[in-house]
């Protein structure tokens, strides 16, 4: 049995991360693998994209202004806790072992990464 492309949901990547260059690249390679992405440069505007619409996974590096990506997530896990989430950062180990409260299924990819090991663990955690 085959699936008619045109009725399976496409999932939709909320990406909140502050580097312009690296938001440009992560955009290209997971619409490339056919991910609708909506990305924003600070996790304030990402949340508030949330507020209004669903998404399928959240995708945030940790360290940004107006709201970091920690902050980010507790919250997105409150208004949806079905959302997958996953960090991006250089600073994971140091950040995510603090008292700060982590959604509990959330999934750290640490910089540098290649964009092919950024979709594969992007297909590992929507598979789960």
């Amino acid at each position: 049995m085959t699936v008619n492309p045109s009725r399976v949901p496409m999932c939709r990547i909320l990406l909140a991360e502050d580097d312009d260059s690296m938001r440009g690249f992560l955009e290209r390679a997971l619409g490339k693998a056919g991910y609708e992405v909506t990305s924003f440069a600070n996790g304030e505007e990402a949340y508030e994209r949330l507020r209004e619409e669903p998404f399928t996974l959240l995708l945030t590096d940790i360290v940004m202004p107006r709201m970091d990506g920690i902050e980010l997530a507790r919250r997105a896990a409150e208004i949806d806790p079905d959302l997958k989430i996953m960090f991006i950062t250089g600073f994971a180990a140091v950040i995510l072992n603090s008292e700060n409260a982590t959604p509990k299924e959330a999934r750290v990819l640490s910089k540098p990464f290649h964009l092919k090991d950024l979709v594969r663990e992007v297909e590992r955690l929507l598979a789960a």
